[in-house]
């Protein structure tokens, strides 16, 4: 039992207590120290999440947690120990010692043991901090054979503290880079409280051959690939990571918006598998104790003016490679045969993806000898394109005895993986493109994971490392007949469809889905549990639904691919994806007018109108929604019609020009009551609400807003019942009705916290209206609490808004 450092349990209760808010520096610190325990014990991340909502219950036992896990793991007892050493209260004082006098306020979790007295009031904040994100990719429990690279990067580091920090770890393909980095980072949590961020930038993913070449031979640093991550899309991942819910279009306003969000965190950022230099320059930070670490096959000489210190990772040591073989399956049959394990290993050269596969062939065949092992890597079928190691090739005969050992059904199922243009899986889309039974499927996704073909990246969630994901590409156009090749996608993208739709049918109950049509009936959908999960689901496939969308527009499957546009709406609505709504929309147009499907254009048109609006590109997004009129008055379809008026109407109003937007909101608000569209009618009124209070008629935009409301719940649209309560809220409270109207707008943020109908714009916009109450009534400390936690949820949206709120503060 290790030696307690942390002396009376008490005293971490106590130190807990009065460190403050959450987002303090104490409270941080801790939780880079809670997420290290978890790791082993699970049942801390259930306490902790329950302790940060602030009940002094569950604040005491989570420490009470920390001091029985502390008594076992030694190293945790250790971080305790110096953590309370730092942050413990003054002398004297303790958790029962409770007696506060004057006009305290006391904010984050707090616990009465003894008797309080004086005129206190006791403040919860009204928003913590986003979840720090941990991005970093698992790895083995063993790192074999690495200590004195971790020890080069260790020293890299130690020699630029309190500066940004740029490295470089570059090898060959399979060396372990993306291993070792992830290890050290893990290592290295505590210094970057703020999160570990991770992106595969995929500058091999797509290469026919894997020949290894600096990223100086291309012209300009630079070569042209659609199968390299773009550095764009990258920043959108980091941003919303980072809390961020709207995302600028453009890659040089994300790149000024990373830079500013994280000037004062510390993080750390590991970028993977770069293809040059120019790919890496818009990712890296620049705030002083922030680290970036990039990998590359190349050396990326490049990066070394922008301060980059360089470390090349070579092959393991031949003892190195024979212990991660038998580590990995060779066991004793390793130790029985040292010389053929040598052989393997050699052939192998000491790269250790190649020796992992090796292991694993080992593991799979237990009645295989080490010899017939060095046997078959020996009349492989050559190298993985060009990629060699003192003239051997090694990976490809790795991957292809690898391959030629899985069963069939596994077999073609990893053929049939690599031809979607997806990076993320689940039992439900192996199922889908199988064609085989849900228990025939698993048991060849258990053959793919047992072979280290296919990687665990969370519960019920795998991907293909990128050399195997090329392999396996290859090995799908080379073997797949074309039809197979075309039932494989048509597969994908019906799962696609189905599951998209049914997202949208939780997401937005009462809006109106057209007719689906599928091309594989025996498909299923992932089932999907609620809102919050059906919001994670768009996210998660945010890439393979966009591939879907491209392959049926390239492929010709034009009714497909504007349905896909059209279940993908609630993504768009929520999440904002600017570049995506409007790529996406554009080839759904496209297919719908190859389709001859008038009602669908007129969909695309619409909803593709209202992302060229939020993306600020008025003109052509009222060119979009003249266009949805004038070809639903053709077809006199007066539901289409009102959708195009209010669009309209929303683009006048936000150029200013409320008079003519309120007149094409009462026709739209006409055609939605004689159609009975009861949400239709409601999102109007909604929005003559707000064209009333900008006329200054806020009885008439209360009148609008409360019958909106009522209609909005009534139809179980939580996310527009709450925009509407809010408005009503601020009208209120901007015009007689202060109390009921302070009531109204706490209301609505605390729907805008739920999943149902979560927006940080919304919450907000309600803070705000909150702070300029308070002001309005003399309650300056109140109005400075709104004021700022707005501004803070602000700043991962918008600078103006910032602006805005930081000019209020100031004139407090």
């Amino acid at each position: 039992m290790p030696t307690p450092e942390l002396g009376d349990p008490e005293e971490l209760l106590s130190a807990m207590v009065t460190s403050g808010a959450q987002d303090s520096l104490a409270w941080r610190e801790l939780a880079s120290i809670v997420r290290a325990a978890a790791q082993e014990d699970r049942s801390l991340d259930r306490d902790w999440l329950t302790a940060v909502d602030g009940t002094p219950t569950a604040v005491r036992q989570l420490a009470a947690t920390l001091d029985e896990l502390s008594r076992r793991d030694t190293q945790l007892n250790r971080r305790l120990g110096t953590w309370l050493r730092r942050h413990a209260p003054p002398s004297g004082s303790s958790v029962s010692d409770n007696s506060i006098g004057g006009t305290a306020r006391i904010n984050g979790p707090s616990i009465q043991a003894h008797e309080v007295r004086g005129g206190i009031h006791i403040h919860q904040p009204a928003q913590f901090r986003p979840p720090v994100p941990h991005q970093l990719p698992p790895v083995r429990a063993e790192l074999v054979g690495r200590t004195a690279d971790l020890e080069a990067l260790e020293r890299l580091r130690s020699g630029h503290h309190g500066q940004a920090q740029l490295l470089v770890v570059s090898g060959l393909a399979g060396v372990g880079k993306t291993t070792l980095v992830s290890r050290w980072l893990q290592q290295c949590a505590e210094d970057y409280p703020d999160g570990r961020l991770y992106a595969d930038l995929g500058g091999h993913t797509g290469d026919v051959g894997l020949s290894v070449q600096p990223a100086e031979a291309y012209p300009g640093g630079h070569r042209s690939g659609p199968s390299w991550a773009d550095p764009s899309d990258i920043l959108e991942g980091f941003l919303r990571a980072l809390g961020l819910s709207s995302v600028p279009t453009g890659t040089a306003q994300r790149v000024a918006l990373w830079r500013s969000l994280t000037s004062g965190l510390r993080l750390a950022v590991m970028l993977d598998d770069a293809a040059t230099a120019a790919q890496v320059r818009p990712l890296l930070l620049g705030a002083p104790g922030s680290l970036t670490v990039v990998t590359s096959r190349s050396n990326l000489t490049g990066l070394v003016v922008d301060g980059a210190a360089l470390h090349r990772l070579g092959a393991l040591t031949p003892d190195s490679a024979v212990e991660l073989l038998s580590a990995g399956g060779g066991g004793t049959r390793v130790a029985q045969a040292p010389i053929a394990a040598r052989e393997v290993v050699s052939l192998c050269a000491c790269l250790p993806l190649a020796v992992c596969l090796a292991a694993a062939q080992l593991a799979f065949r237990p009645h295989w000898s080490i010899s017939s092992l060095a046997d078959s890597l020996a009349q492989g079928h050559g190298p993985l394109d060009s990629l060699r190691v003192d003239g051997e090739a090694v990976v490809r005969t790795a991957l292809d005895s690898a391959y030629h050992l899985l069963p069939r059904d596994a077999a073609a199922l990893y053929r049939r993986l690599g031809l979607l243009p997806a990076d993320r899986y689940d039992l439900h889309i192996l199922t889908a493109i199988s064609g085989l039974r849900p228990d025939r499927t698993e048991m060849a996704l258990n053959a793919l994971m047992e072979a280290n073909l296919l990687e665990e990246t969370g519960p019920g969630r795998y991907r293909l490392h990128s050399l195997v994901r090329s392999h396996a590409c290859r090995s799908g156009e080379a073997e797949e007949p074309p039809a197979e090749r075309a039932d494989t996608l048509r597969r994908f993208t019906d799962w696609c469809l189905r599951t998209a739709t049914s997202a949208e049918s939780i997401l937005t109950p009462s809006h109106r889905t057209a007719a689906r049509h599928y091309a594989c009936p025996s498909v299923r959908p992932t089932p999907l549990d609620g809102p919050a999960e059906a919001l994670t689901w768009f996210d998660e496939h945010r890439t393979g639904l966009m591939g879907a969308v491209r392959h049926s527009a390239q492929a010709g499957w034009h009714t497909t691919c504007w349905q896909l546009v059209d279940a993908m709406w609630p993504w768009f609505l929520r999440l904002r994806p600017a570049g995506a709504w409007i790529e996406a929309h554009r080839l759904a147009l496209t297919a719908a007018r190859r389709a001859g499907d008038r009602a669908g254009e007129g969909r695309m048109l619409t909803s593709g109108a209202i992302g060229l609006r939020d993306a600020g590109q008025y003109g052509e997004a009222l060119s979009w929604f003249t266009e949805a009129l004038e070809l639903a008055a053709a077809d006199k379809d007066m539901r289409q019609q009102a959708q195009a008026l209010n669009g309209i109407g929303h683009v006048k109003l936000r150029a200013g020009r409320p008079d003519e937007a309120q007149q094409h909101f009462e026709r739209a608000l006409e055609l939605r009551e004689s159609l009975g569209y009861r949400r239709g009618a409601a999102l109007s009124r909604i929005r003559l609400g707000e064209t009333a209070l900008a006329n200054g008629d806020p009885a008439r935009a209360a009148e609008h807003l409360a019958l909106a409301h009522s209609t909005l719940e009534q139809e179980g649209e939580r996310y527009e019942a709450a925009r509407a309560l809010a408005l009503l809220g601020h009208v209120q409270t901007c015009h007689g009705s202060g109390e009921e109207g302070v009531q109204r707008l706490r209301e609505a943020l605390q729907m805008f916290r739920q999943p149902s109908a979560h927006s940080r714009h919304w919450q907000g916009r309600c803070l705000e209206w909150l702070g300029q109450s308070a002001q309005g009534q003399g309650d300056v400390v109140e109005a400075r609490q709104c004021y700022e936690a707005a501004r803070d949820l602000y700043k991962l949206l918008s600078p103006p808004d910032t602006q805005r709120l930081e000019d209020r503060l100031r004139q407090l």
